[in-house]
């Protein structure tokens, strides 16, 4: 429905929710923190921080959010995974912890921690498609990169010869981190996808 006030959530249980809610709000939508189920039912599209993406993963599961997320995400809701949020939206991870479980939705495999520890995070201009302008500033921090692609997934940017932004259908994932920038482009793609479908 053209004009309907949209709600785009964030999933606040680890990482950077707070910088995710801000580029949201100035992206044009109303943003909400989700930690529950039902505040999961109730937004229009979601974004998967940054943090550590096996204690999110664990956290999803003892807050009953899992298999919620999984069956909103597969029915199409707009989702939009950040570093360990792409780490989550992945249909396999190369290396992962014990008890890692993932959301899905997007057909790639990816490494994590492949651009190194934290003390060799990094900042560099990614050029993506779809997003107009000239480069964003992709922040780096213990990032992941895509190893492969599945044939349903589009590759929208890459950096040192590895994929770092990838979309499949209503689902968006970066390695990087644009909240961290004041650069909002990366959200209003988001932001268009999910009014697309409200």
């Amino acid at each position: 429905m053209a004009g309907r006030d949209l709600t785009v959530g964030v999933l606040a249980l680890q990482g950077d929710v707070r910088e995710h809610l801000a580029a949201l709000t100035a992206s044009g939508v109303t943003a909400a923190a989700v930690r529950r189920p039902e505040e999961l039912a109730a937004v229009d599209g979601l974004v998967v921080p940054g943090g550590e993406s096996t204690t999110m993963s664990k956290l999803a599961v003892l807050f009953g959010l899992m298999e919620p997320l999984r069956a909103r995400v597969g029915a199409g809701l707009p989702v939009y995974g950040t570093c360990a949020g792409m780490i989550l939206l992945a249909e396999k991870i190369l290396d992962p912890r014990s008890g890692q479980e993932t959301v899905g939705g997007i057909d790639m495999i990816v490494r994590r921690n492949a651009f190194g520890r934290q003390n060799e995070s990094f900042e560099a201009a990614v050029e993506v498609a779809g997003v107009d302008g000239g480069p964003v500033d992709g922040v780096f921090i213990r990032a992941p990169w895509v190893e492969s692609v599945g044939a349903r997934a589009e590759v929208l940017a890459e950096h040192g010869g590895h994929v770092v932004a990838v979309r499949q259908g209503n689902a968006l994932a970066t390695s990087f981190h644009p909240e961290l920038t004041g650069d909002h482009r990366v959200h209003r793609l988001f932001t268009e996808m999910v009014r697309s479908v409200a």
